[in-house]
């Protein structure tokens, strides 16, 4: 969509007091090579008059309780990732756009959004160091506006950036303090230290060089699943089996089984569907509430694609559901450096079309940060690859009740008919267990 946004100012929000200057260590699993990556996330707002004075100063506010994300990555004498807690500022891009959000749809065609106007651009000094976050705030003539997030993964996941988000609402609503503090808290999952050798032991062998990218391009397809459907599914599950399935265990089951139909498949070819599940409850004790960075583990399910493909609603909810219950046992073995079930490093799973990567992202807070004029109406997730089948369940923008699973996992051959697949079960799911 043609939009112009002019970027009125670009500077680097600091602390609004002193803050401690020092390393701050990060956990073995905030450096974990594959998260040494940016996220990147459009979060829409209606109404919000004068939002970017607003947020800039709260976020100075919000610096000093979470200080260490003004600070920069660094490498360690030992060549591991610690944070600089420096001072240097999270980056603040100011921009005005010249067009209303409702003439824009509020961005709800994510295929047609101009990204590169509403998140940050490159730095304008880019000898200088990266900052861990970098913001956008483009003011619209309706007097709604648009967050364009830029947050560096090494230093929070999901949950950690909704929970730093959620404090900045609070700091712009008029808060003193975070109704939550802020806790580093990285020693729960301290970094292996590493053995020291003598010098007639041989050096370990050279890793071995990943497979080559896959050269198909993933499209993107949006599913709107209305709270009714999701409640419909519920029931299926509950009278088959007495038991409760979660809303993103039936959207998963759904989505993978109908992606698995639809790619035709040798029926003996092993398809895979893998999420992030959240571990901060797995420790004992469990991290506290104002922990923010990265506490999570791989489930990786696995099944043939006749089986799936033969599988009822309850059956392919069933795979899944039994995949989860051995994330306890996996995650403690990956703490202690025991073997896995799916290999050495759960972190790095089989790349090509055959594994779906999915992410819930309804449940992590971000759609409920408030600035002072409500929450937000759309989260956009911008996509990170063109060559790794994901998707995101979020939820469907205000006022609507239900999931919005925002997809980029199919060829083009296959886009329609996954569409008309998912279309057709939920048809089927409204009636019986097929």
């Amino acid at each position: 969509m043609a939009i112009s946004v002019i970027r009125s100012s670009d500077s680097f929000v600091k602390p609004s007091e002193k803050t401690p200057s020092h390393l701050l260590d990060l956990s073995a699993i905030d450096r974990i090579p594959v998260l040494r990556c940016n996220t990147r996330t459009l979060h829409v707002f209606t109404h919000g008059p004068d939002a970017a004075r607003v947020i800039k100063e709260a976020l100075s506010k919000a610096l000093v309780p979470y200080y260490p994300i003004a600070g920069r990555l660094v490498e360690s004498v030992a060549g591991e990732l610690q944070i600089d807690c420096s001072e240097e500022g999270v980056r603040f891009v100011e921009a005005t756009a010249d067009c209303t959000l409702e003439s824009v749809n509020y961005f709800e065609d994510v295929m047609s959004i101009p990204y590169d106007e509403l998140l940050p651009g490159e730095l304008q000094e880019p000898e200088s160091r990266e900052p861990l976050v970098q913001m956008q705030v483009t003011r619209f003539v309706c007097g709604g506006f648009v967050i364009g997030l830029i947050f560096c993964h090494s230093i929070c996941d999901g949950l950690g950036a909704a929970r730093f988000l959620n404090a900045l609402g609070e700091f712009a609503r008029g808060l003193e303090r975070p109704t939550i503090e802020p806790v580093w808290y990285r020693h729960f999952f301290p970094a292996p230290t590493p053995q020291s050798r003598s010098d007639n032991v041989s050096p370990p062998p050279l890793p071995i060089p990943p497979p080559p990218l896959p050269n198909y391009q993933l499209q993107h397809a949006n599913i709107d699943i209305p709270l009714e459907d999701i409640n419909k599914l519920k029931q299926i599950f509950r009278k088959s089996t007495g038991r409760n399935c979660s809303t993103f265990e039936a959207v998963a089951a759904s989505f993978w089984s109908s992606r698995t139909q639809v790619i035709s498949l040798n029926p003996q070819t092993e398809v895979c569907l893998v999420f992030f599940a959240n571990c901060r409850q797995l420790l004992d004790p469990p991290l506290p509430d104002g922990f923010y960075g990265n506490c999570f583990f791989p489930v990786t399910v696995k099944a043939s694609s006749e089986l799936l493909q033969e599988a009822s609603f309850t059956d392919a909810v069933k795979i899944i559901q039994e995949a989860k219950e051995k994330l306890p046992s996996e995650f403690e073995k990956f703490k202690k450096g025991d073997p896995l079930e799916h290999g050495a490093d759960p972190f790095t799973p089989p790349l090509g079309y055959t594994t779906l990567f999915l992410s819930e992202w309804g449940r992590l807070g971000f759609n409920q940060v408030d600035y002072g004029w409500g929450p937000p109406a759309h989260i956009v997730p911008v996509q990170g690859s063109s060559t790794i089948p994901a998707g995101i369940v979020g939820s469907l923008p205000l006022p609507r009740e239900g999931v919005r699973l925002m997809t980029w996992c199919i060829e083009e051959a296959h886009r329609r008919p996954l569409l008309d697949q998912m279309a057709k079960l939920f048809q089927c799911y409204s009636e019986h267990d097929p």
